[in-house]
């Protein structure tokens, strides 16, 4: 004879036994998902003394991703490969600078000598840190799960006072295996279909000149009616270095006085899908905002298409 069978058990208890019972019932379903979030690819920012204590680590593969090889051969973190972020980019046949596909992209991470378990590292120097949540966003799309920018690229990890080398590194292709997420970005056709719609929030981070299409350089100057532009480098801390980020209540305040939340559903659009990722990065990876996409063809591809509105002006509310 059980417990229950014992005795008749009031409405009330019967309900709270009924409750208890759902709960034990849902956990062991909803643990996976847990564990399935805990095991998707993060990017992250590493600070110049986290990074020059791991240059020695095996699992931990830095990437310079310079444009100009011989600035890598001057002197570089010690470790690190070199391998250009214009070379994951060219044509596609119809439109110029468009991201490699896929085919070409796990080559070329296997060629920069990345396996699948390693923890990546992407800096660069000079005008902008754009080539680094650049690649550190190409890598996460082809599902590498563990991925870092240096916080203040080169320039801070000289001004922290570690020292650079000329040895180029002897290393073996990696054993990369791409597997392409499509969650985190939208087409053309998806960006045709959601203009104007109320719970979608673009976010444009070109120059405001760019944006408001005082600057004859696309076949159609302008942007999509209704972005928001928030220049990226206001989520830096200015020229004094490009590649070193504000703080988060910071870049949080910017946002939040343009009145964008985590609850939006945020699609980043830029000039050729390259300024994009930085924000991108910022609000998915250190936000936290759950529902943050790229428009990989951006003004690019969208002022090729005559049949496409278009808006001009400066942005009324840029801060």
């Amino acid at each position: 004879m059980t417990l229950f069978s014992q005795k008749k058990i009031k409405p009330k208890w019967a309900a709270f036994f009924s409750a208890i019972l759902a709960v034990a019932l849902i956990i062991p379903i909803l643990h996976p998902l847990r564990s399935a979030a805990q095991q998707s690819p993060a990017i992250q920012f590493v600070s110049p003394a986290w990074l020059a204590e791991h240059t020695s680590d095996p699992k931990v593969h830095v990437l310079d991703v310079r444009i100009n090889p011989l600035e890598y051969i001057g002197g570089h973190i010690p470790g690190a490969v070199h391998i250009a972020d214009n070379t994951f980019r060219g044509p596609n046949g119809r439109l110029p600078i468009q991201y490699w596909e896929l085919d070409k992209l796990q080559s070329l991470f296997v060629k920069a000598g990345i396996n699948s378990s390693d923890q990546v590292v992407v800096y660069s120097d000079g005008a902008n840190i754009l080539g680094s949540t650049m690649t550190a966003y190409l890598l996460e799309r082809s599902g590498h799960a563990k991925v870092a920018v240096l916080d203040g690229g080169l320039k801070g990890y000289k001004d922290a006072g570690f020292s650079l080398t000329k040895e180029f590194p002897q290393y073996a292709d990696g054993n990369f295996t791409l597997k392409d997420d499509a969650s985190i970005r939208v087409s053309l056709d998806e960006v045709r279909n959601l203009i104007g719609k109320s719970e979608i929030t673009f976010i444009d981070p070109r120059p405001p000149a760019l944006y408001a299409g005082e600057i004859d350089l696309f076949i159609r100057n302008g942007h999509i009616p209704g972005a928001k532009n928030i220049p990226w480098q206001s989520f830096t801390i200015g020229e004094d270095n490009l590649h070193q980020l504000k703080s988060l209540d910071e870049i949080k305040a910017i946002l939040a006085k343009r009145g964008i939340t985590p609850e939006d559903n945020i699609i980043v659009t830029c000039s050729t899908g390259r300024e994009a990722t930085l924000q991108y990065v910022a609000l998915k990876h250190l936000l936290g905002y759950p529902k943050v996409r790229i428009y990989e063809g951006s003004w690019t591809e969208y002022s090729s298409q005559p049949d496409l509105p278009i808006a001009t002006g400066q942005d009324p509310e840029l801060v």
